[in-house]
């Protein structure tokens, strides 16, 4: 199997994985919409789901990581690119998967002991209080902060730096390229929808592009990947 077949592959694995395992999670857990609801409802929720619920998040976790070896085999396919868009491009994707992976993977192991404690027969007032300010600061800090900012941010720019790659190559058409620039910016916009004057409630265009960015980057990637099979 060549590079670029295992490329074509991945690049179809990737956004098939991440599309299935999030309208899972949306059927079950009625995620994302479902954060928007106070803690104790949530960890009810989330207790309720079971291990089939846990195993569900540590499987959309680790659909995160799919994303290193793409950006590895993308930069390694398109060898007639420049060398130093090509490197930055695997850096920024190793980093992008880095951060995503661990925004969500508090949901299949910190995320089951708080749900424990809160149904706990024995939970005082207190320790209600102390577990919903874990909670929100864990959803807070690697939620928004480490998967969502980081995330959008650095998926965006290794999308514009493969863009630039596919321009710069004469593997595939021009038009794949700049797909790629279009949907950059809004994962660098969506990246802000908490940041600074919008911390407190968020920022609602970033929030609404974020979704579109994320079903335009999917067929983006769908497309690559069986670009690169057929002139394999």
């Amino acid at each position: 199997m060549t590079t670029q077949v295992l490329t074509g592959l991945l690049l179809l694995v990737l956004p098939v994985a991440y599309n299935l395992l999030f309208t899972m999670l949306g059927r079950s857990f009625d995620y994302p919409a479902i954060l928007r609801q106070p803690t104790h409802h949530i960890l009810d929720r989330f207790a309720a789901g079971g291990s089939r619920l846990v195993l569900l998040w540590w499987a959309f976790a680790m659909s995160a990581v799919l994303l290193a070896p793409v950006a590895v085999l993308v930069s390694a396919t398109l060898v007639d690119a420049n060398p130093t868009i090509r490197a930055l491009a695997t850096a920024i994707g190793l980093l992008a998967a880095l951060v995503q992976f661990l925004g969500l993977v508090r949901w299949p192991f910190a995320v089951p002991y708080l749900a424990r404690a809160a149904a706990a027969a024995d939970t005082t007032p207190a320790r209600h209080e102390a577990i919903e300010v874990t909670f929100q600061t864990l959803n807070r800090y690697l939620g928004v902060a480490v998967g969502e900012h980081l995330g959008y941010l650095f998926t965006g720019v290794w999308t514009a730096l493969v863009g630039v790659a596919l321009l710069q190559s004469n593997l595939l058409h021009p038009l794949f390229g700049i797909v790629g620039l279009v949907l950059a910016p809004l994962f660098v916009l969506g990246s802000l929808e908490f940041v600074g004057p919008f911390e407190p409630g968020g920022w609602r265009l970033a929030g609404t592009l974020v979704p579109l960015a994320y079903i335009g980057w999917s067929l983006w990637l769908l497309a690559l990947g069986i670009a690169f099979l057929v002139t394999a």
